[in-house]
């Protein structure tokens, strides 16, 4: 395997999926493969599922994960999407020691971000880009000038009385069944106050609502430039394999 191969797993509320990921350009280099998240999805349930993935690929190297939730230095401290024992756990050595390998992890639509902001629509766009995936929940990532700002956690600000992942994530809108005019008016509301706090210059949004942008973008009336995440639903495995990359020095 080329060094320049990492392998990037991106662990969802609902699916956990992963591939290996040339990290010069971005492209996987096999199909990606994807089991079902566990529930409960306890720390130990999670690990074995990403423990199948990086066996179905023979996996031997560093390995990077996202995760929904807030990470720093490879801790989880928070759980909106999975089971509440992932808080304060030490993920980077609980998966280092069930794989055997290096792991890295950071927050999921941090990852997601920055594939895009290398290789996607957010590439060579200066000042403030959101990441906004539309899945399960809402994953927020942050950059000013192509420079993470991590954790930001904004699919969690309060909208009349209630987190806005609660009536704006894709989950929401396939629970429901909402038309997608319907779903784009709660999108809409959600960044419209987005841009009344932080008047961003990009929003990219990504995640599972991103495979079907020529129903949700047409509908938007916003102020910031609003385009469909180039790598789809594969950015946040993109992103695992660069933040990999970059803590085994195989990337700068």
């Amino acid at each position: 395997m080329s060094e320049n191969v990492v392998l990037g797993i991106d662990i969802g509320g609902t699916g956990i999926k992963g591939a290996p990921v040339d990290i010069d350009d971005g492209t996987l280099t096999a199909e990606r493969f994807r089991v079902l998240t566990p529930h409960p999805a306890t720390p130990k349930a999670v690990a074995d599922v990403v423990a199948e993935v990086v066996e179905h690929f023979g996996w031997q190297g560093a390995v990077g994960l996202t995760f929904p939730a807030v990470v720093k230095d490879g801790v989880t401290y928070t759980a909106a999407n999975v089971d509440k024992e992932w808080v304060g756990v030490d993920a980077d050595t609980m998966f280092g020691e069930r794989l055997g390998l290096p792991v890295t992890m950071l927050n999921d639509a941090d990852a997601a971000g920055a594939a895009e902001m290398r290789f996607g629509a957010g590439k060579g766009e200066r000042g403030l880009v959101l990441m906004i995936t539309l899945g399960t929940g809402i994953g927020c990532g942050m950059f000013y000038d192509g420079v993470l700002i991590p954790n930001t956690e904004l699919g969690q600000i309060e909208i009349d009385g209630r987190d806005a992942e609660g009536f704006a994530a894709d989950s929401v809108r396939e629970r429901k069944g909402l038309k997608w005019r319907e779903y784009a008016e709660r999108v809409e509301l959600y960044l419209r106050r987005l841009d009344a706090l932080l008047w961003p210059d990009l929003v990219i949004l990504g995640g599972g609502a991103s495979k079907k942008a020529d129903k949700l973008l047409p509908r938007l009336d916003v102020r910031p430039k609003v385009v469909a995440a180039r790598l789809l639903n594969e950015a946040g495995i993109v992103g695992a394999a660069l933040a990999a990359a970059r803590a085994t020095g195989t990337s700068s």
